[in-house]
């Protein structure tokens, strides 16, 4: 499969540095994806403004004490022309993961709008019968559409859910529709949020008893962040989770179940201010090592 030339890929590695396609064990999927948004826009930059502010990450990495990227090997792909019809862009992007699941390798898509989820999750709803989705985000994502589109960023885990066999742990929620709210209550047995408003009380136990020997697949919305932290992106929530608190579950995830893919979306980058950007590739490099390491 063709890759980007290693200098211009994530991380920006030299090519004595990297790995061809055979040899890598992740692959970054950039599919900047722009087609619900419903306040600000600008997410279809996200993966190239990830990509290029990746090669400003320190590859030493004290959570594990090493380079990460040495013993995992990731290349990334070039960005598609991405479909108009977002029915047909979810098709493109399912076919994308499944072929790099078919190579035994971990996707990571680099979104675009949430709704990608909706696409990049079903080669994994066929391998994992007992998958569950990760979720970190402000808003639930649970409508059944939004404005007239089915597969709106703002339907993307309710989207998820239309598997009967999908399971979520949503983290870090605080703006949520009476009509999502009606739905999370008929199906409490498969939805488990966990509010920003109580984080202080989070019992970080429960959280992780769920997904405990289980495949997890990984989605970051980056408006989970406070919005002091992650202005970049076109629905900013204030009273959201602050990077250590996200590390502390993604770390335990990690060692408690299997990190088998992951995304990271919405965000829009702002010019000229490029600290929103080199959080996501932080997180993007974080997610890696903790999966993969």
């Amino acid at each position: 499969m063709q890759v980007l030339d290693p200098e211009i890929a994530f991380l920006g590695l030299a090519a004595e540095s990297a790995v061809n396609y055979k040899a890598a064990k992740a692959v970054i999927i950039p599919f900047g994806l722009e087609h619900s948004v419903s306040y600000g826009s600008g997410t279809r930059h996200g993966p190239k403004a990830i990509i290029q502010a990746s090669h400003e990450v320190e590859l030493f990495d004290e959570a594990v004490w090493c380079e990460p990227y040495q013993r995992i090997g990731i290349v990334t792909l070039p960005e598609p022309t991405i479909e108009k019809n977002i029915s047909k862009a979810l098709d493109q992007l399912q076919s994308l993961v499944e072929q790099t699941l078919q190579s035994k390798k971990f996707p990571f898509v680099f979104g675009g709008e949430h709704s990608i989820t909706a696409g990049s999750i079903r080669p994994f709803i066929k391998r994992y019968p007992d998958l569950i989705i990760l979720h970190f985000d402000a808003h639930a994502d649970l409508r059944d559409g939004y404005k007239g589109e089915h597969f709106s960023h703002a339907s993307a885990i309710r989207r998820c859910l239309d598997y009967p066999n999908i399971e979520v742990v949503s983290i870090g929620i605080r703006n949520i529709s009476v009509e999502e709210i009606l739905f999370l209550e008929k199906n409490l047995h498969r939805i488990h949020i966990y509010w920003a408003k109580d984080k202080k009380i989070w019992d970080l136990q429960e959280i992780f008893s769920y997904l405990e020997n289980r495949p997890i697949y990984l989605t970051f919305d980056v408006d989970g962040f406070d919005a002091s932290l992650m202005p970049a992106t076109g629905t900013p929530e204030p009273g959201g989770l602050f990077w250590d608190e996200v590390q502390t579950i993604i770390t335990g995830a990690s060692k408690l179940g299997k990190i088998v893919g992951a995304d990271i979306n919405e965000l829009a980058p702002i010019p000229h201010f490029h600290s929103c950007d080199f959080l996501a590739a932080k997180l993007a490099y974080r997610i890696l090592s903790s999966a993969l390491y």
